[in-house]
This record gives structure tokens, sequence and C-alpha cells, in this order.
């Protein structure tokens, strides 16, 4: 899977190096819906804001389809699923026309559904995040209206799973490798931290394929 070229758009690349901190172009599933999706790109956005030298690839996923009994309408091809695309399609119009915004938009929708416990499927919440991300609205939702990220958010979930057998957010797609990954913990600013953190799991998933399965049977508070 061709990660910068599964479809346009959504690939980030700081523009700074920072020593140690190369890695090889990694994507990452996501829906807004998961908390531990926030967690993961939190960590993500903070560690390139602070310099750190990666390319990135932000895949949107969708949980709804996944969970979708077999022989059930497609979440792309339900009318009545609009409202659960609704912030993954819009962020996939902020990538595409407005790169510079996507990585406020795209952490200002985490924080509107697990910081703020707002409805994302509520169009008036969308808008909201888009206006406070510095985009245009009425702009983005004219493009989701057009359908093209539909088509966009369908090709992207498709090629994950057909290429690699995701089923869930986060994953870590590397090279050829994907992992879910549940990362417990949150950046709180600090790129540093958030660097390392994410470093950590690409370098496990590349040269640790044999760790299959790694779960503490308690959780540290």
């Amino acid at each position: 899977m061709d990660l910068a070229a599964s479809w346009r758009g959504i690939t980030l690349a700081s523009q700074a190096l920072t020593p140690g901190m190369n890695l090889p172009p990694f994507g990452v599933t996501y829906d807004y819906r998961c908390p531990f999706a926030r967690n993961a790109h939190e960590h993500i956005l903070a560690a390139l804001a602070g310099g750190a030298g990666w390319e990135v690839s932000f895949v949107p996923f969708s949980l709804s389809q996944v969970h979708l009994e077999e022989g059930s309408t497609p979440v792309w091809d339900d009318p009545s699923a609009a409202p659960e695309r609704l912030a993954i399609e819009a962020s996939i119009v902020v990538a595409e026309h407005y790169p510079d915004s996507f990585p406020a938009a795209h952490k200002a929708f985490f924080a509107a559904r697990h910081d703020e416990g707002r409805d994302l499927r509520d169009g008036e919440v969308v808008k909201d995040v888009l206006e406070r991300s510095g985009v245009s609205s009425e702009a983005v939702l004219a493009e989701v209206a057009a359908s093209w990220p539909r088509e966009s958010f369908r090709k992207a979930h498709e090629q994950a799973v057909s290429a690699h057998a995701v089923f869930g957010v986060p994953t870590f797609i590397v090279e050829r490798e994907a992992v879910f990954v549940r990362i417990m913990t949150r950046p709180s600013g600090d790129a540093e931290l958030a660097a390392r953190t994410i470093e950590q799991v690409v370098r496990l998933a590349t040269e640790h394929p044999e760790l299959n399965e790694l779960k503490h049977t308690t959780i540290a508070r």
C-alpha cells in the first residue's frame, strides 16, 4: 500500500528534522469516535509540530462499516449514515483544499468529541469546529455535498482493509506491517514525549514483527 498515494491530501511532513527521530513513512487510521485514536493522533500532531522529521499519512476509517452485519448496506451507500460520515468527510476536504489547517481541524474534531462531549453527527457542531480551525464551513460542506469526499473515504477504508486487513483505529501502517495500538496517554503539549512515544510504536512494528500482541493486565493510574 503506497500510503502517500492512497488518496490525495492527507499526508503531512514536518519541515524541520529532529536528529534521532528518522522513521520510515507511516500511516495511521482514524475515526473521531475512538478515544485511543485521539491519543495517538495527538501524539503525532504534537511531534510534527515540534519538528519530528516524519512523513505521516492520516487514513480515514469507518468503525460503523466494520461493525455492519453481513449483507447490510455499506455506510457509503446508506443516506441515513451521512451524519456519521460528516466529520471525517469534512476532514478530507480540509486536507485536500486547506492542508495548512488540517492539523488544527483534526485535533479540534477529536477535542469536540472527547473533551467537550459534543455530537459530531450534528452539522452545527461540525461547522463550529471548522470555523474555530480557521476554515470556511460553508466552503467545506459544499465540497462534502459534492460526494467526492465520500468516495475518498470509501477508497481509503477499503484499501486499508484489503491491503492490510485493518479492523480498527488507530492502526499504524508501516511498510508491510500494520499494527493496532492503544496508547493510553496524551502528550499534553510535550513534543519530545510525543515523538518518543510514536517512535517506539513505529520501531516495534518494523523491527519486532514477532511481537503479535502485548497487553498489560492492569492499567497504571
